[in-house]
């Protein structure tokens, strides 16, 4: 049909309109070619003339593949909820922690200052000495022969007596039984002291004073005032009442046969000093009459220094020899018996020390003294440099090798906890 058309132009026309019909019959040609291709797409495209699968046997049942599942997805999952959850217990458990360690700082500081404001009234004002005599009406009308069965320690010419004063201290006669002279240790119950001077036949020619505080030094004046001849030794750090001798560092003090050494021992009290008994002359053990600083299984707290202070004065002690006896200011063997058993359950010879201990306490007989070796083995006070103790309550041995740190560091816990247990 084009080509009749065109047969049609080119007879009537001229070459002129020849040439616009060749380029109608051009596009024409172009716009059927590109129909034809689309026809061609659409026809391939189509779902009709897809191929039919092949038909499966009768036999065979068709199952169509199920996509996997993605093992990573539970993970994924997981994660997604686990780490900010995670994130937002790690936090609420942070504050519960820092909400305990800050109330655990507010009770020490509380305790701290409750203890120093009473400790300020005990030492410093005319309260302290009305609550000795308080306690020494009490203990006279409960103990009217004092709380302790108590036996003496009788040497080669050398005698020494405690006396039960109190509800659990303990006052000392030193004896020389030849020269019938005797040195009283911490008489904080003069009329106690007295009666034992009197029982013994003796004259009082000294009074060795370990610290200021009344339950030690309560019988100063009395006896000082009864025994015109007696001189009143201790620290002149310490503000001792009726002080007549003030004693340093390794100073003697000789009564007849009697060498008795001073040793500064600060930490309880500024001035603390303990008082060994030579036992050359008399070919028998030293005797330590220790006050506060040192009792069987347990050492005084620390009112007027630090940890590192008190260390060194249980440092002074260590020194001495094993077989040193040892006379302590109080009577608090059970009780810290039983503490040291919470910090060394495992300790035997602590153990053994609390079974005869309970023994003697059933019939209210007193429990010193003890040696300087078995406080060695069961008192936690001397024992910071076990690497057992390091572990378990201090920060264990220092990275510095400075090992004074870390055994100051336990003995400051050791105080912590003993006081915690005491007040249980």
């Amino acid at each position: 049909m084009a080509a009749v058309v065109a047969a049609t132009a080119l007879k009537g026309r001229g070459a002129r309109n020849a040439r616009v019909l060749r380029g109608i019959l051009a596009g024409a040609a172009a716009n059927k070619a590109s129909q034809n291709r689309t026809r061609a797409l659409q026809s391939h495209s189509s779902p009709e003339c897809k191929e039919e699968p092949e038909s499966l046997s009768p036999e065979l049942e068709y199952i169509p593949r199920k996509r996997g599942k993605n093992p990573m997805k539970a993970v994924g999952l997981a994660w997604a909820i686990g780490f900010p959850c995670g994130i937002l217990l790690f936090i609420l458990t942070k504050r519960e922690v820092d909400k305990d360690r800050l109330k655990q700082m507010k009770a020490r500081q509380n305790m701290r200052a409750s203890n120093t404001g009473e400790y300020s009234l005990y030492t410093r004002t005319w309260l302290g000495y009305l609550f000795y005599r308080q306690q020494l009406r009490r203990a006279r009308n409960r103990y009217p022969k004092g709380h302790s069965k108590t036996q003496p320690r009788l040497f080669n010419g050398v005698k020494v007596l405690p006396i039960p004063v109190l509800s659990d201290n303990y006052s000392y006669l030193i004896i020389d039984t030849q020269a019938r002279l005797a040195v009283a240790v911490d008489p904080s119950d003069p009329r106690a002291v007295q009666a034992s001077i009197e029982k013994e036949g003796v004259t009082l020619v000294a009074i060795l004073c370990t610290h200021k505080h009344w339950d030690h030094s309560g019988g100063n004046r009395d006896l000082s005032r009864r025994h015109r001849d007696c001189r009143v030794y201790g620290s002149p750090q310490d503000g001792i009442p009726y002080l007549t001798h003030p004693l340093c560092h390794q100073d003697v003090v000789s009564v007849g046969r009697l060498q008795i050494r001073a040793l500064a021992t600060p930490g309880h009290t500024q001035g603390h000093l303990v008082y060994l008994l030579d036992g050359e002359p008399y070919k028998g053990p030293s005797c330590l009459f220790s006050g506060d600083l040192l009792f069987l299984s347990g050492c005084g707290r620390t009112f007027e220094g630090s940890a590192e202070t008190m260390l060194s004065s249980l440092d002074t002690v260590l020194g001495l020899g094993d077989d040193t006896l040892l006379w302590p200011g109080h009577e608090y063997a059970e009780e810290n018996l039983g503490f040291a058993g919470v910090v060394e359950p495992e300790n035997l010879a602590r153990e053994r020390k609390m079974q005869w201990v309970q023994r003697q306490r059933m019939e209210r007989k007193g429990t010193c003294p003890s040696t300087l070796g078995e406080e060695r083995s069961y008192n936690p006070f001397l024992r910071t440099h076990c690497l057992e103790l390091q572990e378990a309550l201090g920060p264990g041995p220092d990275p510095t090798g400075d090992d004074d740190c870390s055994r100051a560091l336990l003995l400051e816990e050791l105080r912590r906890l003993k006081d915690m247990h005491k007040s249980k």
